[in-house]
């Protein structure tokens, strides 16, 4: 009874209800969320700290910015959805907050689009703060043993350099990717491969142009850090993955490189075990082995799960 009132108290003010509407449809943060209200830092902070201290929402920080999510586990995780459900979808000012959100949404598309279309082939800084990139394609082949593909999908393909690596394991391959120009070097590359049984298309992670259960391996290559809403691209991912097939998740560890964000674009600075793992348990896929390739100062992490049947995952 406690938990509830507390719950209720925190949540009984307009602008809270309307920061949880907000939340409970992507991270944010504290200056994206100032934008969207029209209202102070300060203010604005009193609001999210309050529902923070009552379990309404998670807060979490990387480098210089923190970060503002629905509470989605736990009793309290219960009631911030019910709330969220229980908010009149038709309020005028709700829907205000809903467009300055899908503009947000689109600026940060646009940033990582445009940042992929200026450095297409300016990896190098990159990748010399981590193990060799044969290291981590050896791991990334590893972790698909020897699962039959037929159809074969890399989520944010860029130069479509997992669709080479993979291309004698599969017999179709689809790349997916919002930039145009990133479309066009993977065409060049795949041609000049010879692997004329693969296809790259423009395409959103979180709306993926693929029938359900279509899907028979899918691989997210440094890819998820710079999406706004990794844990909702991973849910889409599992939608097309055919019962029995496995994902793959290739990202960093957490670190502290902030001019990664400032000056390539990098939305998340690296990802825990135990996030990606709480996001392949949200979308029902049951995580598999992980592996760690240290590196200095950036360690890589192949992440991987599998998509099992209902009666296999109730057992598990």
């Amino acid at each position: 009874m406690n938990t509830l009132l507390n719950v209720l108290r925190a949540a009984a003010e307009p602008t809270r209800l309307r920061l949880l509407a907000l939340c409970a449809e992507t991270e944010l943060t504290v200056t994206e969320l100032t934008q969207i209200l029209g209202q102070s830092q300060p203010r604005v902070s009193r609001h999210l700290k309050v529902m923070c201290e009552a379990g309404l929402l998670d807060r979490f920080r990387e480098g210089t910015w923190a970060f503002y999510r629905l509470k989605d586990d736990g009793e309290q995780g219960h009631f911030a959805r019910t709330l969220v459900e229980l908010i009149p979808q038709q309020d005028v000012e709700l829907a205000r907050d809903f467009e300055r959100l899908q503009s947000i949404k689109k600026a940060r598309a646009d940033a990582a689009a445009a940042y992929f279309g200026a450095n297409a082939a300016h990896w190098d800084e990159i990748r010399s703060l981590y193990v060799p990139e044969t290291d981590v394609e050896g791991a990334l082949l590893a972790a698909f043993g020897d699962d039959e593909i037929c159809e074969f999908l890399d989520v944010g393909t860029g130069t479509g350099r997992m669709l080479e690596l993979f291309a004698d394991r599969f017999e179709r391959g689809i790349g997916i990717d919002l930039s145009h120009d990133m479309l066009a070097v993977a065409r060049t590359n795949l041609e000049r491969s010879g692997c004329g049984h693969c296809q790259v298309r423009h395409g959103d992670m979180y709306h993926l142009p693929l029938s359900t259960g279509s899907i028979d391996a899918v691989t997210f290559h440094q890819v998820l850090h710079f999406a706004s809403d990794p844990a909702a691209a991973i849910i889409e991912a599992a939608r097309v993955l055919r019962t029995g097939a496995r994902l793959a998740v290739v990202d960093f560890a957490p670190h502290t490189l902030e001019f990664l964000r400032e000056e390539h674009a990098h939305r998340r600075l690296g990802f825990s075990d135990s996030e990606v793992i709480e996001w392949f348990e949200a979308a029902h896929l049951f995580p598999g082995e992980i592996s760690h390739l240290e590196g200095d100062p950036l360690t890589v992490v192949v992440w991987t799960a599998s998509k099992t049947a209902t009666e296999e995952r109730k057992a598990a």
